[in-house]
């Protein structure tokens, strides 16, 4: 599905509602906030988002250069090599982009946004080097894409601070079911791609190494369970994630001191390369936010949720509540800040420690913005033509969601 079409569905549904919400209803104001809401939204993209991006991507794409130099890159890319040579077969053994998308996961699950979206589009560029088309995706181009978006976490901890803030009981009770809905999302969207490009996930490899993916994070959980108390859980996971964020640049410069290379000198290769980067983007940003912006403002996404609600109400003797947070599963892949702003409404108006404010958290933490993900990272190399990327990551997102559900009423219903 191409970039293009999207665009245009958005902007014509928006019209349209927007056109019957002023001849039936007569409603003069829907069309003065949709373009206002185009100019706030443009705003936003370059103020909220483009330029504090600047700032983050040229220190940790300095810092990774450091780590490129250093050796610590390609040192990644030898360890996880056999599991990534089978999930991304047209990318070379021992290629830069490997270890550059293993320090996008790993920092996608400890929870460390600010390093994972510069690791992820330093491993973008360095796919898209290998990509034999320059406008259309690559197959490798998509399966890093659909995994980075199911956003596999084990250290939930802005969802973890914001119940604290709510001033929950027990803020850090959601732990368990996010990491059993991302890890669920992440499987489904690697099972998805996998079929598409016959990748054999039957291979020994393969098996061994998500074998012990799910044996370290079922561990991890058995651990925090029989040994710490909420609270415990709660400091390791605030504590464990800073430590980590400050730890990986310390490692890269001790390592470039090794190798004796200029420190500084890489750093600052590495933030003009970041800077680059962050300014390419802005037109995608703006062009496709400002697009979601419209869906949302003209009222599309509250009758989707209605629908839901009003279908679901017929089943009598069927538990209605996760009624109440469907449209936030719908806006969570449009827009980050308008699925935060219904997450936080819910915890106010439900209660924080309440059903339905559980699934909320849950639900926020578990799928992503899927569009804007397209829009930055596809923007960033140029990518028009993505191909089957957004169907593959809205199916990891409705697994994802759906597991949420399920798992909010086995621990909270």
């Amino acid at each position: 599905m191409a970039l293009n079409y999207i665009w245009v569905t958005f902007f014509l549904i928006a019209f349209v509602i927007g056109l019957i919400k002023l001849i039936f209803f007569g409603d003069t104001e829907i069309f003065r906030l949709m373009a206002e809401g185009t100019f706030d939204t443009s705003k936003a993209a370059v103020m909220d988002i483009a330029l504090p991006l600047v700032g983050i991507m040229s220190l940790w794409l300095g810092i990774m250069k450091i780590g490129e130099k250093a050796g610590a890159i390609n040192f990644l890319s030898r360890i996880v090599g056999p599991f990534f040579n089978r999930l991304f077969p047209e990318v070379p053994k021992d290629h830069p982009a490997v270890g550059q998308m293993m320090m996008n996961f790993s920092a996608n699950l400890l929870g460390l946004d600010n390093a994972a979206t510069p690791f992820g589009l330093k491993a973008m560029n360095g796919l898209q080097e290998l990509n034999k088309s320059d406008d259309t995706a690559s197959n490798s181009q998509i399966m890093f894409l659909t995994l980075h978006a199911s956003g596999l976490t084990i250290l939930p901890i802005a969802i973890i601070a914001q119940r604290a803030i709510y001033h929950s009981t027990d803020p850090t009770d959601v732990f368990i079911p996010c990491i059993i809905a991302t890890y669920v999302a992440t499987l489904a969207g690697l099972i998805v791609v996998s079929i598409k490009q016959k990748i054999n996930l039957f291979d020994r490899v393969v098996i061994t190494w998500l074998g012990g993916i799910t044996a370290a994070i079922g561990l991890m959980i058995w651990y925090f369970v029989a040994f710490l108390n909420k609270q415990q859980i709660g400091e390791f996971s605030k504590v464990f994630s800073n430590i980590v964020y400050l730890t990986i640049p310390v490692l890269f410069i001790l390592g470039g001191l090794r190798k004796k290379i200029n420190i500084f000198e890489a750093f600052i290769d590495g933030a003009i390369e970041g800077f680059e980067v962050s300014v390419k983007i802005i037109p995608y940003l703006v062009g496709l936010l400002v697009a979601v912006s419209l869906f949302r403002t003209c009222g599309a996404l509250t009758y989707i949720g209605d629908g839901f609600k009003w279908v679901f109400g017929h089943f009598h003797n069927m538990d209605t509540r996760f009624t109440d947070v469907i449209p936030i599963a719908f806006i969570r892949p449009l827009s980050g800040s308008g699925a935060r702003a219904m997450m936080l409404d819910n915890l106010k108006t439900f209660g924080v420690d309440s059903f339905t404010g559980h699934l909320s958290s849950v639900l926020y933490g578990t799928a992503d913005t899927t569009f804007y993900i397209v829009a930055l990272y596809f923007g960033a190399v140029g990518i028009k033509k993505t191909r089957y990327a957004i169907p593959a990551m809205l199916i990891a997102d409705f697994f994802g969601i759906l597991t949420a559900i399920l798992i909010s009423y086995l621990f909270f219903g």
